[in-house]
Parts: structure tokens; C-alpha cells; sequence
């Protein structure tokens, strides 16, 4: 049952940051056993855990890749907080069930501690139990030996690193498996396919500098505020210097329109705009906003003809497209005025060098892909592309997603990558072409998958359809997770058999790794001390101890693959791009990936030249009475660990809300903090009206709770799930309905 149900509260704060965050660092100094401890930890040669704008490495914590200091977020000390937390007794497992354990959100999971030993459910157990590290890879590796190689999937999730990832999609595929996979499937899977047909590379044109050096950035589906603040501080900077920045988000985010950096003194005292520009077009509408703004440049005059005419292809059937669509059809389709999109249109045309940056709120949907193509048209039209100070930039999230893909943790290598697997480790299957991660779990819940092994994250609250995730993944023989807390996902999402074994973090671990940015900046970690005690193990250490049990005798010498000065040798080999990373122990010199920053022609297609795409107007629109409903992040979260369960930000007390408009709240007689039914194809939840700043016809519920709500409905060309981009009904709630779905 839902807590007693009273008025959602206003924001307590005025702008994003400030003091604010401040004390909030102190308030969590203190829990993480005192402020200078924290800072300590946050001190050291080590990336941070969490989102992929990057800091720290050989530059020292809290410096980012240009070297500025101090560079922390409230993402930044949340994660090392939760990471200097105690480890859970064994008492706990003694006296908690798994029925019971199932009772608790991801804040009580969170605030559980560190895992401190390997755990065990197998069967008919009510318990997880203690075992040895011993019992624990032995049955793990039993599972395994009893499976069918493509009946099983591998998985990591951005925060592990790339030495671990790279091992073990090295060891999935001689184990016989192309089912390798990561968590961006599920993210960024859309940008990726995108810029490869635009410019030959899945990942961002732009350096971190490109954004010191732009006048422009246009940030779309993407709220950085709460989720990547130190991006923010960029954005002011940019205004700061005379630059335009252009938010397009359905909802009107308060630290997207003010914000207190607490690095800069001035803007710490006296706040800071953050856009000049604010559209908020209708929830999947992106395309034709995108296309609007487009129109308006043409018209204007403002396309870059001599760009465009030697290095680009494609433009004629875009300007052709853009001309048989008329200003009402566009105006209709995306909900934003004539008079904003004009206004937008001008600064682009006032912009020199603009970079275009988004998030998963134009790659969640089923038309992700030609959100990301629409808004590439417009960056090409204007000529933002091979030169500094402009481009493309996916703003990433876990702080080493891009890193797992680029040394092959993917369901399909790209050629040379393929080749040299094949050439130095005798992997043919290496060619093969495995499930991604949508296609594995619809393979276990048709009974077709029995194992996975699942190097962090939180796989079953990452997908849609709640219900369907969590049969899917009880229905596996066996997973096993590792990991350094307990998540829902191992207690919702465990097979039949569940081993979780518990590691070190990044800044725990007794080697060097590496992790890369979402700017193609790879850093070196140095590692340290555990936080915690506890037996714990480093990640490279369990997967090649695994890999022994599973693997015949001989075929690699798994006490070479343990070093991961070895391991960083192996990728230098292999990785395309990665050849800097051999020598790093030596040099100490991080770098970007050869080739991905794109400051001049020709581009990595095959012609060379940049390539625009006609996107038509998605044809999602919800019938009369019905909503367009889309799933958010909190302020007081990342990714589906929950943190807090205020959202600061939007001034949420609670996370069992719906967001929509004043006058659709009057409309259906609906006040702040009443109770209301939301209703999708896929299921239905009792929650709390709270009054937002959405255009009428909108909904926004938190992630992942709201997943439940969200249909298996997926992006065809990159398979990401439609989070932002559900039909749903929302009805006030009478008194006898009760409970959070049906």
C-alpha cells in the first residue's frame, strides 16, 4: 500500500546546485565516516563512478580532462558515499527472506551497505546464504558447463572497466557465446546506429574543448542538471562568453533555467541562466521540432551550401522533404509556437560553431534513430561538423558505457576488431553476429536462454514491462551477478539458481584500469585501498577464476590474463583506436581514441563525406482523451539506483507520482497530491497527481518504478525500448481501488 497521501510540495530551491549541494556534500561526508575521508577518496588518480562527462586519472580527482579544479557533483560523492558505506552482516541474510528482500525499493537496497561476501540461492531457497568464494565459482561454473554456450548471454553495465570488459567478452566468445552485451543497448543504442550512417562512428564527433570553443550548444532530451551537472557548468560558461545555448525538453527542468555552479564563485553567489532558448515540444516530438528548426534555417538562408555541397551527400532529398512538409503540419505535430521555433532559428543562425548534444530522451522511443538523424541534419546543414569547436555529442551516461562497447563487449565486432580476435585467440565465432540485450531476455522468457553472467547494472529494472523482465529472468538456470551492492535486479531479476560474488571498486582495486569518457578520452585509474572491509575480489581476478573453471587447460594462460598491464597490452593489439593504452603503464599519458574526434574532413564513411536522411513525422499520437506518457529520472538518483527519494528539482516528496499539466489536472477535476490511475497497454498503477510545467496531454512518471507501465515496443533499427514514447490513461482514483498495479 501507498503511504498516506498528501499536497506535493513546491521546490525548496530556486535554481539547480548552489548551497544547496553544498550541504547535501556535507551531509553525506558525515555518513561516509566524516567530509574528509570523502574528499580524500574523491582526491585520488581515479575516474569517477559516475556519469561519462569524465573526471579524474592521472590529472587527480575532481580535475577534468581540460584540467580544471575542482570538477564534483552531488552524482560524484553519492556514488563514493555509497561505496565508503559498511558491508552488510551476515545477519541480515540469516533473518531477511527473499520474499522480503523483494519488499524493498532500490533506496533500501542501496542503503543496505556493501556486499561483503559471495551469496548463494539455489532452488527452493528461502535465503540468500554465505558460501566460500570456492562453493561460489563452482556452481557458477557448473551452471555453465551445463549449458548450451548460445543458451547463455553476457552482460556489464558502464561502470565496470575496460580491462574486465574486454576479458570477459574474450572469454564468452572461446566459451562459444556471441550473446555479448551492454547496458548502452538499452540507452544509446539509437545514437550509436545513427552517427555511423551520419559519419561513420557510433560515438561523439567533439572533445571536451570543442565545447569551450563552441558558440553555440543546443541540448535536447537531455536533462544534465540532475544527471550530469558538471555539464551544466559548461553550458554557463558558454553563455558566459557571450554564447547561446537552446534547451529543447517537454519539461520545463528548474536547474536547466537556473543553475549555481558551486566551482564558480560568481555564479555559486548570484546564480546563472542557463538557456536563452527554452522549447518544450509535445512527449515524441522531437522530429518535428528538429525539422521546424531545420525549415527556418532554409529559409533564412542560413544552410552552409559550400559544406554541404563538398562534404556531405543527401541533402537535395532532405531540402525536398523539409519543402513538402508545410509550417502548420510542423507547428501541429511538435506543440511549439511559431514564434519560439523563430526564435531558436535565429540564434542558430547567429552561431558560428554549435554543438548539438542529447540524451535518452530522443533515443528512447520508437523512432530513436531518426530523432538522432533529424537533429544531424540540422547540425550539417549549418556545417557544425569536422572542424573545432562543433559537432555531435551523445551525453552518455555511466561513466564507462562507451568504454565496455569499444573493447567488445557488443553482440556484433565490428570487421578488424573480428579479425584480430580471430588472428591472435583463434575466435572464428568472433565473426558471428550474437543476440543484443532486448533479444536475450525475450529468449529467456520463451525458455530459449538458461544462464547469464551479469558484470554490474541492474538488467531487470533497466527493461520495459516490469512484470514480463522479472518472469524472464526467474526462468534462467542460473545468473550470475558481479557486483558490489544488492540490487532489485538480484532479487526480482535471479534465476533459478543465484550466485552473486561482491568486488572492489575502480578506486579499490590493487591495479591500475581504464575507463573512456563520452568524449573518447580514455583515463588510467590508479586504484587503492578498499573502502570497506570484507572478501572481496578484484573484477579481472572472478572473471578469469572463472574462466579456468569453464574453459579447457592451456589455451590461455589465465595467470598472464590477471595482470592488467597485460590485459591493456592485449587491447592495444586488438581494439581498433586503442593502440596509446599498450604503453600507459609506462607513459602515464591518457589520451583520446585515434580517430573519433572529427575536426576536419573527410569523415569515416566509406565516401568519405557525412550523410544526410529524411525523417518523416512519427506517426505516435495518442486518440483523444489519451495521454503521450514518458519516463524520467530523478535528481536524487542515477541510472536505477535511487539515492534519495526526494527530486529536489521538480519538488517531489515522493516517487509514486504522475507529472502533467495544470489544465489537464483541471480538466479531469485532479489537484496537486490527489490520487489518480495511470493505465497503458502493459499495466497500471495507483499514484499521486503532481502539478508540472508540461504542454497539455503529457505525462512523466520516474524510471524505473513507471516501467511497469511501459509496452515491449522497440526502435527497429537499434532495439532500445520506447520509455519516452507510451500512450497511456490517467483517471482519478475511487475509493476502492487499491495496491501499485493490476
Amino acid at each position: 500500500m501507498w503511504p498516506s497521501l498528501g499536497a506535493v510540495a513546491h521546490p525548496r530551491i530556486r535554481s539547480g546546485g548552489g548551497f544547496a549541494a553544498l550541504l547535501y556534500v556535507l551531509r553525506k561526508g558525515r555518513e561516509a565516516g566524516g567530509i574528509v575521508r570523502l574528499y580524500r577518496r574523491l582526491r585520488t588518480r581515479n575516474a569517477c563512478k559516475t556519469c561519462a562527462v569524465g573526471m579524474g586519472g592521472q590529472q587527480g580527482g575532481m580535475t577534468n580532462e581540460a584540467g580544471h579544479f575542482p570538477e564534483v557533483c552531488k552524482k560524484s560523492v553519492q556514488a563514493q558515499a555509497g561505496d565508503m558505506a559498511g558491508t552488510i552482516a551476515e545477519e541480515v541474510f540469516r533473518t531477511t527472506s527473499l520474499v522480503r528482500l523483494e519488499q524493498l525499493g532500490s533506496r533500501e537496497l542501496e542503503g543496505l551497505g556493501r556486499l561483503g561476501f559471495p551469496l548463494l540461492a539455489g532452488p527452493g531457497d528461502t535465503h540468500f546464504r554465505r558460501v566460500s568464494w570456492s562453493e561460489a565459482l563452482d556452481r557458477a561454473a557448473a551452471g555453465l558447463r551445463a549449458t548450451p554456450p548460445a543458451e547463455s548471454f553476457f552482460y556489464s553495465s558502464g561502470r565496470s572497466s575496460n580491462e574486465a570488459a574486454f576479458l570477459m567478452q574474450v572469454v564468452a566468445r572461446a566459451w562459444g557465446t556471441p550473446n555479448v552485451h551492454n547496458c548502452s543497448f538499452y540507452c544509446h543504442n539509437a545514437s550509436s546506429v545513427a552517427l555511423g550512417q551520419v559519419y561513420g562512428s557510433g560515438t561523439a564527433s567533439v572533445g571536451l574543448d570543442d565545447l569551450a570553443a563552441a558558440d553555440l550548444a543546443l541540448v535536447a532530451g537531455a536533462n544534465p542538471a540532475s544527471n550530469h551537472p558538471r555539464l551544466v557548468a559548461q553550458l554557463v560558461a558558454l553563455r558566459r562568453r557571450g554564447g547561446r545555448v537552446i534547451v529543447v525538453n517537454p519539461l520545463r527542468e528548474l536547474g536547466l533555467v537556473r543553475f549555481r555552479v558551486p566551482s564558480d564563485w560568481r555564479s555559486l553567489l548570484f546564480g546563472s541562466s542557463v538557456s536563452d532558448v527554452y522549447l518544450q515540444p509535445h512527449v515524441g516530438a522531437d522530429v518535428a521540432v528538429f525539422k521546424a528548426l531545420l525549415k527556418g534555417v532554409v529559409e533564412a538562408g542560413g544552410v552552409d551550401r559550400g559544406f554541404v555541397a563538398a562534404h556531405t551527400s543527401g541533402w537535395d532529398a532532405v531540402e525536398a522533404d523539409l519543402a513538402a512538409t508545410s509550417w502548420p503540419a510542423l507547428v501541429d505535430a511538435c506543440g511549439v509556437p511559431r514564434a519560439e521555433i523563430d526564435a531558436a532559428v535565429g540564434m542558430l543562425l547567429g552561431a558560428r560553431r554549435g554543438v548539438v548534444a542529447w540524451a535518452m530522451g530522443l533515443t528512447h522511443h520508437a523512432h530513436g534513430v531518426d530523432n538522432v538523424l533529424a537533429l544531424a541534419n540540422l547540425a550539417l546543414a549549418r556545417g557544425w561538423l569536422g572542424r573545432p569547436g562543433a559537432g555531435l555529442l551523445p551525453i552518455r551516461g555511466h561513466s564507462n558505457v562507451q568504454g565496455v562497447g569499444s573493447v567488445g563487449v557488443t553482440p556484433q565486432l565490428k570487421a578488424a576488431f573480428a579479425a584480430r580476435m580471430e588472428e591472435v585467440y583463434g575466435i572464428p565465432t568472433a565473426r558471428t553476429a550474437g543476440l543484443d540485450t532486448y533479444a536475450s531476455m525475450a529468449a529467456a522468457a520463451e525458455g530459449r536462454m538458461r544462464a547469464a553472467v551479469l558484470l554490474g547494472g541492474n538488467l531487470f529494472a533497466s527493461n520495459p514491462d516490469r512484470m514480463w523482465a522479472a518472469a524472464a529472468l526467474r526462468r534462467l538456470a542460473l545468473t550470475v551477478s558481479i557486483t558490489t551492492k544488492l540490487n532489485e535486479g538480484h532479487v526480482h531479476g535471479r534465476g533459478q539458481t543465484a550466485v552473486i560474488l561482491p568486488v572492489l571498486a575502480r578506486d579499490e582495486e590493487s591495479q591500475c584500469t581504464t575507463q573512456e569518457s563520452m568524449f573518447n578520452f580514455v583515463r588510467l585509474s590508479e586504484g587503492g585501498e578498499p573502502a570497506v572491509d570484507g572478501d572481496l575480489r578484484s573484477e579481472v581476478e572472478v572473471i578469469a577464476a572463472l574462466a579456468e573453471l569453464i574453459l579447457p587447460p592451456g589455451r590461455f594462460d589465465w595467470s598472464a590474463f590477471r595482470s592488467h598491464e597485460r590485459l591493456r597490452q592485449e587491447m592495444a593489439r586488438i581494439v581498433p583506436g586503442y593502440a596509446p593504452i599498450g604503453d600507459i603503464d609506462r607513459t602515464r599519458r591518457e589520451f583520446h581514441v585515434t580517430g573519433r574526434v572529427l575536426h576536419e574532413p573527410p569523415f569515416l564513411t566509406d565516401d568519405g563525406k557525412a550523410h544526410f536522411h529524411v525523417t518523416p513525422i512519427p506517426a505516435f499520437a495518442p486518440p483523444a482523451g489519451e495521454f503521450r506518457l514518458t519516463t524520467l529520472r530523478s535528481e536524487g538518483q542515477f541510472n536505477t539506483v535511487v539515492y534519495e527519494e526526494e527530486d529536489l528539482y521538480r519538488g517531489n516528496r515522493r516517487r509514486d507520482v504522475v507529472m502533467m499539466a495544470a489544465e489537464d489536472a483541471a480538466r479531469l477535476g485532479v489537484g496537486e497530491g490527489d490520487p489518480v490511475v495511470v493505465e497503458t497497454d502493459a499495466g497500471r498503477l495507483r499514484v499521486t497527481a503532481a502539478i508540472a510545467e508540461l504542454r497539455p496531454g503529457n505525462l512523466a512518471m520516474y524510471y524505473p518504478e513507471a516501467n511497469v507501465l511501459v509496452p515491449r515496443r522497440l526502435d527497429a533499427r537499434s532495439k532500445t525500448p520506447a520509455f519516452k514514447s507510451v500512450v497511456a490513461r490517467l483517471r482519478p482514483a475511487n475509493g476502492a481501488e487499491a495496491g501499485r498495479h493490476a
